[in-house]
């Protein structure tokens, strides 16, 4: 297959995980392909904290919708003709190369290089390297560490991001 029909890309508000949103829809558009984006929340990260603040949930579920909302609209306005918007939960590293790739059909997945700081990609490992060693499909990992100088952030601002946590 030279063509992708079936792109899902990672997203977490991140300006990696923008950036390589930018990417996919711009694949999306050449391949004339269906862009599934997700957005995993990691409900072994607030875990402890639920207990003393049982809102935590529902606000990660607020965040995620109004995330994928702004992306899916500005995927439409650029011209990406089949959008889906995935919110699921548990372990990002497990449920994109996997549960995702699998209901979808994705036949390549696109996330950015990072998220994390230096200790906790030792301690850890990052997801997109989980996604590498485990996707069935092709990754495109999108490397940011350095934006391009014309990069201007359509969806995950630091204001957008503090407005809705």
């Amino acid at each position: 297959m030279l063509q992708y029909q079936n792109i899902l890309v990672a997203v977490d508000g991140s300006h990696e995980a923008e950036w390589a949103f930018q990417k996919a829809v711009e694949a999306a558009k050449r391949n004339n392909a269906k862009l599934s984006i997700i957005n995993v929340i990691d409900t072994r990260s607030f875990a402890s904290v639920e207990a003393y603040d049982r809102s935590i949930s529902a606000r990660a579920n607020e965040f995620a919708q109004k995330l994928l909302d702004g992306y899916e609209k500005v995927a439409l306005d650029k011209g990406v003709e089949h959008v889906e918007k995935i919110i699921d939960y548990g372990s990002p590293k497990s449920i994109i190369p996997k549960k995702a790739v699998e209901k979808i059909g994705a036949d390549v997945i696109v996330c950015g290089s990072t998220g994390l700081n230096a200790v906790e990609r030792f301690i850890i490992g990052s997801v997109s390297e989980a996604i590498v060693r485990n996707a069935k499909c092709d990754v495109l990992v999108v490397r940011t560490e350095t934006l391009p100088s014309d990069f201007e952030p359509l969806v995950a601002t630091e204001d957008f991001m503090e407005q809705n946590r």
